[in-house]
């Protein structure tokens, strides 16, 4: 496929590491400007400086998700700098607290995760919306996770969130499909990325048992995830709306 974004403007959260750098990287190589926002300004300041580096035209904006203000701010620094938005790319996050059953669950675990995962969407949707319906054009990516088609024990909060990920895009999907938005989510499986190392705590056994629940036999890559992600942003996919997108080497087939 030939996927072009020459003149384009990509925002991707979270893009200082793991599947945000990686789909930052992959606008920049297709030919976008690349707004790569974050809450960690060294990474994030080292994903700009590769993209240009490389050629690409790229900044970084310090941004806390969960802030109305903060979303806000990133939205007119977007547009300040490159006049437009076309591609929004929601994929800040973090994982679960520790295997903890419901009653056992903090109530401050469950705002933290919930707050980065889940308003955190919302906020980023409702500023790159009311951008993208004064230029009559928009893509909308969620992350979302395989946590937001099945449930997993000991994961409640993180699970509540990547299903109200869903929910909230095909919503937006249904309210926006006359405006030429369109929203869609990716769910990933567990992928080889610096929040995998977390959940594993350099445990090989626990990793092994994690790698066996995906029939390809292996995790996937942030590379992977980064492809659906502009593939779902192209013009190739321009009848996809509201849809969420499992890329979990066959995890959920079983």
């Amino acid at each position: 496929m030939a996927l072009e974004f020459d003149s384009k403007v990509a925002l991707v959260t979270g893009g200082s590491s793991g599947i945000g750098r990686s789909t930052a990287l992959a606008f920049a190589t297709h030919g976008a400007s690349v707004v790569v926002a974050d809450i960690d300004d060294l990474q994030g300041e080292e994903t700009v400086k590769e993209i240009n580096g490389n050629g690409g035209k790229s900044i970084f904006v310090m941004t806390d998700v969960t802030k109305t203000q903060s979303c806000q701010d990133v939205i007119e620094k977007v547009v300040a700098t490159y006049g437009r938005l076309d591609y929004g790319f929601n994929n800040a996050g973090v994982n679960k607290a520790d295997n903890k059953f419901i009653h056992e669950y903090s109530e401050a675990d469950w705002d933290r995760v919930i707050d980065i995962n889940l308003k955190s969407v919302w906020l980023s949707m409702k500023y790159e919306i009311k951008q993208m319906l004064l230029q009559g054009f928009g893509c909308i990516v969620n992350t979302s996770s395989i946590a937001g088609l099945v449930g997993m024990p000991g994961a409640c909060s993180y699970v509540a969130a990547k299903h109200g990920v869903i929910g909230i895009t095909k919503t937006a999907a249904l309210e926006y499909a006359k405006s030429n938005i369109r929203v869609n989510a990716v769910c990933p499986g567990y992928i080889e990325t610096p929040m995998m190392d977390r959940i594993s705590k350099g445990d090989e056994k626990l990793r092994e048992r994690v790698i066996r629940r995906h029939p390809i036999g292996r995790l996937g890559t942030p590379e992977e995830i980064a492809e659906v992600v502009i593939w779902l942003c192209s013009d190739e996919s321009s009848f996809v709306t509201g849809h969420a997108l499992a890329a979990d080497g066959g995890y959920l087939s079983q």
